[in-house]
């Protein structure tokens, strides 16, 4: 059984439908996929539909930007019901402050005497529910000024880059119990992936999963082998579930494709065994798993 847990739809900042990634997934021989769209719920039951028409399991999920000690984590929730109020105001609050750093981003662009305007990001997102870094990335793109996302962060967008600017992000650890009365489960995406080996460390960990944290993914593309051994190791030492995913974008990312890395049938069942859990003890009613 082929499972990828973390992709994204063009209802953030992938460059597929909804209903497009579900039927390259069904062509990728996945048998189960996640959509974890940022900060948004949005995609879910377009994705569903497709994924009921092609006997592909759907997992409703969403990656949500946090913020621990200092440094931004994403968070992948699993099942929680999109209209739990305290859910709902904290993505308000992510995605408005996504929206608001746009006008700062452009502005130290063209100051680096680059010709964009927010015209120029709105016609590259289209239906995204909030427009971010990798929009204006695939619009400098669009307008010649680099080749590819990958380049428009290395020389502009990432922290630390001229054109940086910094927004809200929920806190990790409220983040968590919000998950949880949701009916939803956790799991840290890449963990690893941007501040190094051992940051978050396994003590780190354990504080998280006191606090709700569910699970790590582990198996991931910005994850070298050691990395993958270490938090595979610290996962087991704490009972977390171990995830593996691909964090497609469509031509969003490149080596991301779906099903490159996957979770294994048990961990899935740890999961989901988890977020039923949750869901009993939250008294919502929270999402289902279509076709499983």
């Amino acid at each position: 059984m082929r499972i990828d847990l973390h992709t994204h739809s063009r209802a953030s900042d992938g460059t597929q439908s909804p209903e497009e990634l579900v039927r390259a997934a069904a062509a990728a021989d996945l048998d189960v996929l996640a959509l974890t769209d940022h900060d948004t719920a949005e995609g879910w039951d377009e994705a569903a539909l497709t994924a009921a028409e092609l006997g592909v399991a759907f997992v409703p999920g969403m990656e949500i930007s946090t913020r621990y000690d200092g440094h931004g984590v994403h968070l992948l929730a699993y099942l929680p019901d999109p209209g739990h109020p305290a859910l709902v105001e904290e993505l308000d609050r992510v995605l408005d402050g996504r929206n608001e750093r746009m006008p700062l981003m452009l502005e130290r662009l063209r100051g680096l005497g680059i010709d964009i305007v927010q015209d120029d990001v709105e016609r590259v997102a289209g239906d995204a529910v909030a427009a971010g870094r990798p929009h204006v990335a695939d619009a400098l793109v669009e307008l010649g000024v680099v080749s590819d996302r990958s380049e428009a962060f290395r020389r502009y967008l990432s922290a630390g880059r001229p054109a940086y600017a910094n927004r809200y992000a929920a806190p990790l650890e409220r983040m968590l119990r919000i998950v949880d009365e949701a009916g939803g489960v956790s799991v840290i995406a890449h963990p690893w992936g941007r501040h190094g080996l051992e940051e978050p460390d396994e003590q780190a960990f354990a504080e998280l999963a006191q606090a709700g944290l569910a699970g790590l993914e582990v198996d991931h593309q910005d994850h070298d082998a050691a990395a993958r051994g270490r938090l595979r190791a610290i996962a087991r030492n704490l009972g977390l579930v171990v995830t593996g995913s691909s964090d497609h974008h469509g031509t969003g990312k490149v080596d991301h494709e779906l099903g490159c890395n996957t979770t294994a049938p048990e961990e899935l069942d740890r999961l989901l065994d988890l977020a039923r859990q949750a869901s009993a003890r939250s008294g919502r009613a929270t999402p289902t798993v279509v076709g499983r």
